[in-house]
């Protein structure tokens, strides 16, 4: 079952044209979100993240797309299956197609999936979790590797070669070979008692759990954080290193080469995640 603009349909039938932006050309964002027992993680950060790409891609917001009516379509999937666990929710919006060129098109759709999720608040992974460096591409530092789009072939590709090599993610990095992120997040370093994780404008997604776990450290008197460039060479260094998103909250990155990483940070800010994700419930009652 999907909400395609509006309409619950099955979710194995046809709702896309040949011609849609999406497929042809990447010409669409999304939202990945928590839903649990009916409630939405971090809603207005999402919604206000959406509002802002789309008109960073001059899409036209219709006049009804507010952050009531976001949740109240998401809501509408979720009462349709059981709205009484928790889902991963993919709020795609796409710009509809036409047989002019874009700058002709007016209007947008949007399609809402839901998966449902392993538990219902953040928890610390406790497997092993390797990573390495993917140095076969790399991400532009611009404004549009900040957006959430449907265009992640270099995503696809760092997969499959981290798939073939037995590792569970790859580290990107910019064109000035920073690393900017990994496949599934949002980076953080710890170094003694720095968290370190690159600023935007090295190119790394504008993660919604990235602005809120930075928000959370910054108020800790036990460590300092710090919004700046990460060298491959800082990786062996560190203390610790975990990603975030917002399905999995923060994920531990036990081996990268030939070093193995704690996750006492982690395991420190877990909780306080959670109990921000509580809070922003609280906020749209």
């Amino acid at each position: 079952m999907v909400n395609f603009n509006g309409e619950l349909v099955e979710g194995n039938g046809t709702i896309l044209n040949a011609d849609n932006r999406g497929l042809q050309f990447g010409d669409a964002l999304f939202e990945r979100l928590r839903v649990v027992n009916g409630d939405v993680f971090f809603l207005e950060e999402h919604y206000l993240r959406l509002m802002s790409s789309m008109r960073i891609l001059r899409m036209v917001i219709p006049m009804n797309f507010t952050m009531e009516f976001m949740e109240a379509e998401i809501l509408r999937l979720i009462s349709k299956i059981n709205a009484d666990k928790g889902y991963e929710i993919k709020f795609t919006v796409y710009r509809n197609s036409t047989k002019k060129d874009a700058a002709n098109v007016n209007s947008i759709s949007y399609v809402i999936t839901a998966k449902e999720l392993e538990h219902t608040f953040f928890t610390i992974n406790t497997g092993d979790y390797e990573v390495e460096l993917y140095k076969d591409f790399y991400k532009n530092s611009t404004m549009l590797s900040n957006l959430e789009t449907t265009n992640k072939i270099l995503y696809t590709v760092a997969e499959i070669y981290a798939n073939e090599n037995d590792y569970d993610d790859c580290l990107l990095l910019n064109e000035r070979k920073q690393v900017v992120e990994t496949l599934k997040g949002n980076i953080f370093l710890v170094k003694d008692k720095c968290i370190k994780t690159p600023p935007l404008t090295d190119g790394c997604l504008n993660g919604v759990l990235r602005k809120k776990l930075m928000d959370i450290i910054a108020k800790l008197e036990d460590y300092q954080l710090l919004e700046e460039s990460i060298s491959p060479f800082e990786l062996q260094k560190a203390d610790e290193i975990f990603l975030t998103n917002s399905i999995d909250g923060i994920v531990s990155i036990t081996k990268y080469r030939k070093k193995n990483f704690n996750d006492v940070a982690a395991k420190a800010l877990i909780g306080k995640l959670n109990a921000a994700a509580r809070l922003s419930l609280t906020k749209t009652v």
